[in-house]
């Protein structure tokens, strides 16, 4: 059986070094090649995306734990799977210009609507409507389960980088290896107990404000101009038009938008409560586990969001890691601002 395995594997092989040589060439005619230092030494990165594709060729749907999953899909079916995870307030267009470029390397690229989200509805009207950390992820394991994906590249930003870390640091079999924007997000209920300095608690004003029943119905009437401030205020520097903005606020009309997005924020300060399901899992998070699956992290020299600084979370990655500064007016969402940098980024730590 091995002997008739074989030729199968190494045809397979050459056929995704081919898509990653043309991949390169493609990305190379993105934008202009430059240098950055990088941990671990120099890397080839490159600027700014095109913007220039407006949709997925298809939606799909499909039945994954609790919840009925949308998601869209790219590349071959037999590739390796590539799972890109979206933040707050955004949604899988983020990767819109991303996925072409992973497709044509040979990547099978999936990018699933979170809880809250586009077509992802739950099965169940008596389901908690549940944003804590824990239930994201292990939306993405069912997801995963679904699909039959035994073993993924996951990558993400904001809430999709958290979810990722999480996924690679309890269930690191399930993970090839990552790459997260503003590296190392995972917290807990404990941690969020300590204030912070002025500052950086203003940069956190809209978790104060969905603490309240007054922020929670404020943003329930002006959820789109709501989604378009914290855009303008995490990416200063991104120019984005009106129907880029609205092809994404789409995705906010999900029924069970509002009440994933408020509980979540509510959770972290200790607000609301989270399930007992997710009860083992929350108390290995708040231990902080060290990630030892490969990691490439990134950050936009102009992310306007809360994030950590590099050198306090390099610590967290065991395995082989590095850190990337792309330049240019990057802001926090890193993938539809820089697809050719977030694409290049997921190809190399494939080769780590």
């Amino acid at each position: 059986m091995n002997a008739i395995k074989i030729p199968e594997v190494v045809d397979h092989h050459r056929r995704r070094l081919f898509g990653i040589a043309a991949a390169t060439v493609a990305l190379a005619q993105l934008g202009a090649v430059r240098t950055s230092t990088a941990q671990g030494g120099t890397q080839t990165t490159l600027a700014g995306g095109t913007g220039s594709r407006n949709s997925f060729a298809s939606l799909k749907q499909i039945e994954a734990g609790l919840l009925t999953v949308g998601y869209a899909e790219d590349g071959p079916a037999d590739g390796p799977p590539v799972i890109l995870l979206h933040g707050w307030p955004y949604d899988i267009y983020s990767y819109v210009d991303v996925a072409p470029l992973l497709a044509g390397a040979g990547y099978r690229v999936i990018m699933p609507y979170l809880r809250g989200y586009g077509t992802t509805r739950f099965l169940s009207d008596a389901t908690l409507r549940n944003g804590q950390q824990a239930a994201l992820a292990v939306d993405i394991i069912d997801l995963m389960d679904a699909l039959g994906v035994e073993k993924a590249i996951v990558a993400g930003y904001d809430w999709g980088a958290r979810t990722a870390n999480i996924l690679a640091a309890l269930w690191p079999e399930r993970c090839k290896a990552m790459v997260s924007v503003s590296g190392y997000l995972i917290g807990s209920q404990a941690a969020n107990k300590a204030p912070l300095p002025p500052q950086a608690e203003l940069q956190w004003w809209y978790q104060f404000y969905f603490a309240t029943d007054r922020g929670r119905a404020g943003y329930a009437q002006y959820t789109d101009d709501f989604a378009k401030l914290i855009w303008r205020l995490a990416s200063p520097r991104w120019n984005f038009d009106d129907a880029t903005f609205a092809r994404s606020a789409a995705a906010f009309k999900n029924p069970d938008h509002v009440d994933i997005v408020v509980h979540n924020y509510r959770w972290r300060l200790g607000l609301a409560e989270g399930e007992r399901r997710y009860d083992e899992l929350e108390e290995k998070l708040a231990k902080r586990p060290e990630i030892d699956v490969p990691t490439i992290t990134l950050e936009g020299d102009a992310n306007g969001a809360p994030h950590p600084d590099p050198d306090a979370y390099a610590k967290k990655f065991s395995g082989k890691y590095e850190h990337r500064l792309i330049t240019g007016g990057i802001g926090h969402d890193l993938p539809q601002e820089a697809p050719d940098a977030f694409a290049t980024a997921i190809i190399d730590v494939d080769k780590f």
